[in-house]
């Protein structure tokens, strides 16, 4: 009968020094004082610098703009061991979007992001690790019949959602369809739109140069 080996499991090295490392330059505090990422609180606040949300909560100044769900009242209470601890309801704009129904990261920051990332990847003309990039292209569509932006050293893929304010077009490559009824932006990021099949009606290539021969 086939028998199944030992699985081993290597030990992992665990990132607490309990001080005995502080002013060494290894220690935790030497290497990650300071670095928002090691902290959920600290990475929601240095995104909201740049206008962007995290785990799709509102900004603090877009929380701020709604105001306390409903205008209902809430109450600040000192709590054993927890602390000062706020109990009321969440600055959002309905009791959806508190249950997450309708609450999205995809603000205007998070849009405008997609956009610079999309023509980013567009108007590369180097590969990965600034290897062979737009001179290849033609050599990629008689491979693989389109040019999924050999330039860009990467595919970025922007997410269509109904949210959006102008398409996105997922990988921007021309592509796509629909099952479903959709609203009017998405349907203009898929089949026929302007950046679906319908980018190749609009003139400009899906990687902007040009037309192989």
């Amino acid at each position: 009968m086939p028998t199944s080996g030992s699985r081993r499991v290597g030990a992992s090295i665990k990132m607490e020094d309990f001080g005995f490392l502080k002013n060494s330059g290894i220690g935790f505090e030497d290497l990650w004082e300071g670095n928002e990422v090691i902290s959920e609180v600290g990475i929601e606040k240095r995104l909201n610098q740049d206008g962007l949300r995290y785990r799709l909560n509102r900004t603090e100044k877009e929380a701020d703009e709604v105001g306390r769900m409903y205008d209902l009242p809430g109450l600040t209470v000192n709590l054993p061991i927890i602390g000062e601890t706020y109990l009321g309801p969440p600055k959002v704009g309905s009791i959806w979007e508190a249950l997450g129904f309708t609450a999205t990261s995809n603000n205007e920051a998070r849009q405008l992001e997609k956009l610079k990332a999309i023509e980013k990847a567009r108007t590369a003309i180097k590969g990965v690790k600034g290897g062979k990039g737009a001179e290849i292209r033609k050599e990629w569509l008689d491979k693989y019949g389109y040019p999924r932006l050999v330039g860009s050293g990467g595919i970025f893929y922007a997410d269509q959602l109904s949210s959006d304010k102008e398409p996105m077009g997922g990988f921007n490559m021309g592509k796509s369809g629909q099952i479903w009824p959709v609203p009017e932006v998405v349907k203009e990021g898929n089949y026929g739109g302007k950046k679906g099949w319908g980018m190749k009606k609009s003139g400009p290539s899906v990687d902007g140069l040009p037309k192989a021969k």
